[in-house]
């Protein structure tokens, strides 16, 4: 009888979420930007006729983890547009402020 491979037992990974995390928090603007060795995603929630926002969250994570996430992302429009039909792309405005950084991404 040849060797069977033992099947790997899957491990369960426990995520715990705070109530605080839990209630979110609200960006209609995300701000990417990257160095060799990490990609930072700054969250923000721009205001209308409000000249100043701030960032509401920062991610920092490597080149593969942020492959990952795009891999993610992709695969969840599709079955969210499977589901619920495309979502329509909004007219892009140009931003009336410059943050210093590279073009965003949102």
């Amino acid at each position: 009888m040849a060797d069977q491979p033992i099947p790997e037992q899957q491990q369960q990974l426990n995520i715990e979420l705070s109530e605080e995390m839990a209630d979110g928090a609200y960006a209609n603007l995300a701000i990417i930007t990257h160095s060799f060795a990490e990609f930072v995603i700054d969250y923000v929630n721009v205001m209308p006729n409000v000249p100043k926002a701030k960032v509401k969250s920062r991610i920092v994570m490597t080149p593969p983890h942020a492959k990952r996430l795009m891999k993610a992302l992709i695969d969840n429009v599709k079955r969210f547009e499977a589901q619920y039909g495309p979502i329509k792309d909004q007219e892009t405005t140009a931003m009336p402020f410059n943050f210093g950084a590279p073009t965003a991404q949102a």
